[in-house]
């Protein structure tokens, strides 16, 4: 990670000090990364600053991620999508937090662009929309938005360690962090180990987060997870794994939001899979995850194939219906096409 700049860490001390109405707001489907920066970040502002800050959501938490958030304090634009622009609006600082761009927040990006506010970014993805943000903390080599938030309120003049910081604040940067290094399997740094260890040290339950993120799920999850594997993974000749989730499916074992977490990483156990693929149908569209193994780019097939990025090894993007497809049931067809031709042209570039 490359060191902070003083004078941004002074600037956002001083929007901090300036700011009476603070809104906090993440990207759509919200992760464990997303839920747990915005909700560190919640805490930070109200019980260290006292300010009155408010956690924006485009759209509802998936349920077994809800521990994360406080019983006060969070909007769901989903729910309430007047209250979730009005906030928007008369917030005198908006932060924007696991996300590179204003559309990553889909429903409220016109409401964050037309803010007059300063806006502040601290993301850990590729190509930030550094134009549309009047601060950004931008890092890529970093296990995750948690772990870079982290480091900035450190960096802080009222913080400078881990034990000043309420338990609020820790143990949401510990799940974030947590689930996006897919519990510390990828993307993990020095920086990512060092932090664990000093929020360990300030009182942070790593058991019991570990019991709320992976102890707590429904029995339909490890149901529909088997009937993912033997019913739809296919697996090509040139090491791409693949599963399409569509609405049958998703129905048949009463799926909720969340409850594919992960499952695109299976894949990656078998030797022979260098490139995983997970598409979930949504409303005209399928929701794509994509993983891969070092040396092959997983943000590179988003881009070109799914109007998607995000890390070299994990990324995402969107399939629409009828715009790339004709309909969803197409969709394995061009999963299989637009990914083995992929890796047959990063195999022919390394040749």
């Amino acid at each position: 990670m490359q060191a902070l700049v003083p004078a941004d860490i002074r600037r956002l001390d001083a929007f901090f000090a300036a700011a009476k109405r603070v809104s906090i707001v993440v990207h759509t489907h919200p992760d464990g990364d997303a839920l747990g920066s915005g909700a560190a970040l919640l805490a930070y502002l109200r019980q260290v600053r006292g300010l009155d800050a408010r956690l924006v959501l485009p759209d509802a938490a998936p349920a077994s991620l809800d521990f994360l958030l406080p019983a006060e304090g969070v909007t769901d634009a989903a729910r309430e999508p007047e209250a979730a622009r009005d906030r928007i609006s008369r917030s005198d600082l908006l932060v924007c937090l696991d996300m590179n761009a204003f559309t990553r927040a889909e429903a409220l990006a016109a409401s964050l662009q037309a803010s007059a506010a300063p806006k502040v970014l601290i993301d850990h993805h590729l190509n930030p929309d550094r134009g549309a943000f009047d601060l950004v903390f931008s890092e890529t080599e970093i296990s995750s938005a948690c772990e870079l938030l982290y480091r900035v309120l450190l960096a802080l003049p009222d913080v400078g360690a881990a034990g000043k910081l309420p338990l609020a604040v820790l143990d949401p940067l510990m799940a974030g962090m947590t689930t996006d290094t897919n519990n510390f399997a990828n993307s993990v740094f020095p920086s990512t180990l060092q932090m664990a260890s000093e929020l360990l040290a300030a009182g942070v339950d790593r058991d019991a987060l570990l019991d709320n993120l992976y102890h707590n799920y429904r029995e339909n999850r490890f149901r529909a997870m088997g009937a993912c594997l033997s019913e739809r993974m296919h697996i090509l000749p040139e090491g791409v794994a693949y599963v399409v989730l569509d609405r049958a499916f998703l129905q048949r074992f009463e799926l909720r939001e969340g409850e594919t977490e992960g499952f695109v990483n299976l894949p990656l156990g078998i030797g022979a899979v260098r490139l995983t693929l997970l598409l979930r149908e949504d409303e005209g569209h399928f929701r794509v995850s994509i993983r891969s193994k070092c040396g092959v780019s997983a943000n590179r097939l988003a881009a070109a194939a799914f109007h998607g990025g995000g890390h070299e090894c994990a990324a995402g993007g969107k399939l629409y219906f009828p715009q790339d497809i004709a309909e969803p049931a197409l969709a394995e067809e061009y999963v299989a096409r637009e990914a083995a031709r992929f890796m047959r042209n990063e195999d022919s570039a390394t040749e």
